[in-house]
């Protein structure tokens, strides 16, 4: 009882907390704060912008905070500035409302009012893709043009400052837009039971209300049943939120010479045991071909990309480089405590001297006398028994960031693979992310993640500064996506039926 009324007085302070305005001058010290923050723990703070310009940019965002602002007000403020060091995996935490857990039981038992959509952004315009429920007949390709009368377009202008890719990529934006864009919408303006929103479909505008509906009988017993882990929800990684699964795999073809897997997310979740059945059925149908679809995959586990690139390695491999630390102690700023409760915080107090030693041990002095971190990703892997020695089509698109942008680059600088769609979300020569300090803004209470290891392919460097580049660029159009036809896809099926006819004609 006394943990739940701590937690309850804990949510009404921060949201109270959240909705009081802040001194300019305290406003000041949380920049000044967030920056050298940024400039002890970040490893590669200035590998897309110099430290002068990044200076200019930090002292600017000062003089123009003048007035006292809601953390939120501030969040708007300072996050455009983290955006311009162009790290993907940097950006600090919203400081949406929080909710008591009588308010997060009553909104389970009701249904999104956008989250039932499937959307796309394309330019300053949002469409919706996709309507289930066909909830007011709303087809896709369907424009929003307003929310109550605020343009649409004025929120993507506003949100796209928000986020950036890594380096100067431009096709990351609008993937990631088009699924943070209610997270920011809702931090912003609060959860609503109904909007007015204006659409424009066929030249043809419509107002229309969206209103928040609970979920009938059926609807909660499918949410209680969704949660339960079956072994088939545990292998392909059953994610209840949004009914699907981070993995699956198929053969495309009666003869199943064509193998297809898709990885919407590597979770690392019973990673060993899909790729070892997958890549056994693979062997035993003694398929040519495999297709790995990465696309909007914003990336995850090293150990899981490892685990893929060892069942498609013909030789011994290392998969990314020495992972660099900004100094020794640095694994020791994890903030090991963070979020623990009293019972949590005495058995991690326990276990702390080990942890620490782990961290300490794991650390060493290169040659360069620059601090790295020993990962196994680091150290030489042998190809599995069941590595696939046949031709391997993956495709990506702006949404395959992070860790899909690691082993696309690996995949193509080894030649392994044929990458086939568009320029990667994540940096074709790696990026900072790995553990995290999380860093809170004394004033304004923002948290700050700071990605603390610079993690980067094993390979020769482009220094293009942007993302991994396909072998075939093709691109889907909001025509394609709208008539849900996969041109991608299509292309590759295309080529392995060229070929196959090809080699029947040599036969």
């Amino acid at each position: 009882m006394m943990l739940s009324f701590t937690s309850c007085t804990s949510v009404k302070q921060y949201n109270e907390q959240r909705l009081s305005v802040i001194s300019p001058e305290k406003l000041h010290h949380d920049i000044d704060f967030a920056y050298q923050k940024l400039q002890e723990m970040h490893p590669n703070l200035n590998w897309y912008i110099s430290k002068k310009e990044l200076d200019f940019k930090f002292d600017s965002l000062k003089s123009t905070i003048n007035k006292p602002l809601t953390p939120t007000q501030f969040y708007f403020k300072l996050q455009p500035v983290i955006s311009k060091i162009r790290e993907g995996h940097l950006s600090l935490k919203i400081p949406a409302k929080r909710f008591s857990k009588k308010e997060i039981k009553a909104l389970k038992n009701k249904k999104g009012l956008f989250g039932r959509f499937e959307y796309q952004v394309e330019d300053d315009h949002l469409y919706f893709i996709e309507n289930k429920d066909s909830i007011q007949n709303i087809k896709p390709g369907t424009e929003l043009l307003s929310i109550n009368d605020v343009p649409v377009s004025n929120y993507l202008k506003k949100y796209r400052e928000l986020i950036s890719s890594d380096g100067y990529n431009t096709t990351f934006y609008p993937y990631y837009l088009k699924d943070v864009f209610f997270s920011f919408f809702v931090a912003e303006k609060g959860i609503m039971d109904s909007a007015k929103i204006e659409t424009l479909y066929n030249d043809k505008k419509q107002t229309l209300i969206l209103k928040r509906e609970s979920k009938n009988k059926q609807e909660i017993e499918k949410d209680k049943a969704d949660k339960k882990r079956t072994p088939e929800k545990k292998l392909n990684d059953y994610v209840a939120s949004t009914s699907s699964y981070n993995r699956s795999f198929k053969f495309l073809d009666k003869d199943s010479t064509v193998a297809y897997m898709k990885i919407k997310s590597f979770s690392r979740s019973f990673s060993d045991k899909f790729y070892k059945e997958s890549f056994t059925k693979i062997k035993n149908a003694e398929s040519s071909y495999l297709i790995i679809d990465i696309r909007e995959n914003y990336g995850g586990s090293l150990y899981e990309i490892n685990q893929i690139y060892s069942y498609l390695a013909p030789e011994p491999f290392v998969l990314i480089k020495p992972s660099q630390l900004t100094s020794r102690v640095t694994p020791l700023k994890t903030n090991y405590f963070r979020k623990s409760n009293p019972l949590q915080y005495t058995v991690k107090s326990l276990a702390y001297p080990g942890y620490f030693f782990y961290q300490a041990l794991n650390v060493y002095k290169g040659k360069d006398g620059v601090a790295y971190y020993k990962m196994k990703e680091n150290k030489p892997t042998k190809p599995k028994e069941n590595a696939f020695k046949g031709k391997v089509y993956v495709l990506i698109n702006g949404g395959s960031f992070s860790a899909s942008s690691v082993i696309s680059a690996k995949l193509k600088f080894d030649k392994r693979v044929i990458l086939v769609g568009e320029e990667t979300g994540g940096a074709n020569d790696g990026t900072v992310a790995g553990f995290y300090s999380y860093q809170q803004l004394p004033n304004s209470k923002i948290d700050l993640p700071i990605g603390l290891l610079l993690i980067q392919p094993n390979i020769t460097f482009e220094n293009t500064k942007k993302g991994v580049t396909p072998d075939v660029e093709i691109t889907q159009s909001m025509q394609d996506i709208i008539d849900q036809k996969d041109s991608q896809l299509d292309w590759v099926k295309a080529e392995i039926k060229k070929e196959k006819e090809s080699l029947k004609i040599a036969d």
